[in-house]
């Protein structure tokens, strides 16, 4: 693909995750890609500017350069509305339908949700690599109760409003049906996913694990210090044993019902690490046992995986990278018993599973929870499935 043209497209650039990781990845193998997107927003997103530096660049031919991203009109819009999904949602369509991909020999879309809508010519491939299929179209609708945020009003209290929100779901969710039929092939980046994929838009798909760079995460760990009192732990005992949240603090990732569990376990420590849209809200809910903290460099993460007793996800995960990471720093999970989670984690050794999503559950997963009966001793060998030169190699035998 040395000599095609080729752009990148993702749904909007405002937050830090496992996906972002994927992305940075994909500039690496393809430096001189064009990005588009809806719109960027570059305190959220310094990912964008502030690129990942290998330790040794003489083991990549990275070009250490910043992407060229192409956003929509929505870029142009008054930030209460861009920032606010709600408020932009009848955008979307329309912006990224709006990009002229015409030049491009190969247009690769990673989405959740808009991106794979665009639309191409017939001499353009266009390949997509799935996040899921729009969750809030299709799975999670519940967890996604609308709201207009700005007046601080619930949607759902007027009838007339209700009966509007479901009339334009129903619409957005046929076009979201035929959105998905537009890529000439779809990637799913776990099995659960692909499944997702064939049920709701009737599409087989290649899975393709998300790339974790062992190679960069070695980097950090020799930087972890030894002794756990020199550690930067934003918490009162730096020998306190403590479980842990990794996360975007959205509906979805559930934060509240592992908030709930150890609200009932004064004897019992959390750290949440992550932002999202519900952190206010989360922080309300909050005992004194339990600790937030917003931003935390790969360093402190990997310090803070390394100390865990275990890290919790009581969500579904599409795929769930922050298990891998926890793994490779020979933390072990408590995880809900669905979605990508099954695929990553082997209960009894490199985790446990919680069957029920509720807060009673992950109490008594806590509750009962032995650290030194998990053993993570092999667990580069058990990781090896989602390396990063596994993901690239895959990849560009598929483009």
């Amino acid at each position: 693909m040395k000599n095609q043209k080729i752009a990148i497209v993702y749904d909007w650039m405002d937050s830090w995750g496992g996906v972002e990781r994927m992305l940075l990845t994909l500039h690496e193998m393809y430096p001189d890609a064009d990005w588009y997107t809806s719109y960027v927003d570059p305190k959220k997103a310094r990912w964008v500017n502030e690129l990942q530096i290998p330790n040794n660049k003489k083991q990549t031919n990275f070009k250490h350069q910043t992407p060229k991203i192409q956003t929509s009109f929505i870029q142009k819009l008054p930030s209460f509305i861009k920032s606010n999904r709600i408020l932009s949602l009848p955008f979307y369509p329309y912006a990224f339908e709006s990009f002229d991909f015409r030049s491009y020999d190969t247009v690769l879309s990673v989405t959740s949700s808009f991106a794979k809508s665009i639309i191409t010519h017939p001499h353009t491939k266009h390949v997509c690599i799935l996040l899921t299929p729009t969750r809030w179209l299709w799975s999670r609708t519940e967890s996604y109760k609308l709201r207009v945020t700005s007046y601080k009003l619930r949607v759902a209290s007027c009838e007339c409003m209700k009966s509007f929100i479901n009339w334009y779901s129903n619409k957005l969710k046929r076009w979201d049906y035929v959105a998905a039929q537009r890529p000439d092939k779809i990637i799913s980046i776990s099995q659960t996913v692909a499944d997702r994929c064939k049920k709701q838009y009737g599409r087989e798909s290649t899975v393709v694990y998300p790339p974790f760079d062992e190679e960069y995460w070695e980097g950090i760990k020799l930087q972890i210090p030894n002794n756990k009192k020199q550690t930067n732990f934003k918490f009162q005992k730096s020998n306190e044993k403590y479980f842990l949240v990794v996360s975007r603090l959205e509906p979805y990732k559930k934060v509240d019902l592992v908030i709930e569990a150890f609200a009932s376990m004064p004897d019992k420590r959390l750290i949440i690490i992550g932002t999202g849209t519900q952190a206010s809200h989360l922080q309300s809910m909050a005992t004194s046992n339990i600790t937030f903290i917003q931003n935390a460099s790969d360093t402190e993460l990997a310090q803070y995986y390394s100390h865990a007793q275990a890290l919790i996800m009581a969500q579904e995960e599409d795929f769930g990278y922050v298990s891998i990471e926890a793994q490779y720093f020979g933390c072990p999970v408590i995880t809900y018993q669905k979605g990508g989670a099954v695929e990553t984690i082997i209960d009894g050794i490199t985790g446990t599973f919680v069957t029920k999503q509720t807060h009673e559950a992950i109490r008594y997963a806590v509750a009962h929870f032995k650290r030194d009966e998990y053993n993570l001793k092999d667990r580069k060998k058990t990781l090896s499935q989602f390396s990063k030169n596994v993901f690239i190699n895959t990849l560009h035998n598929i483009l």
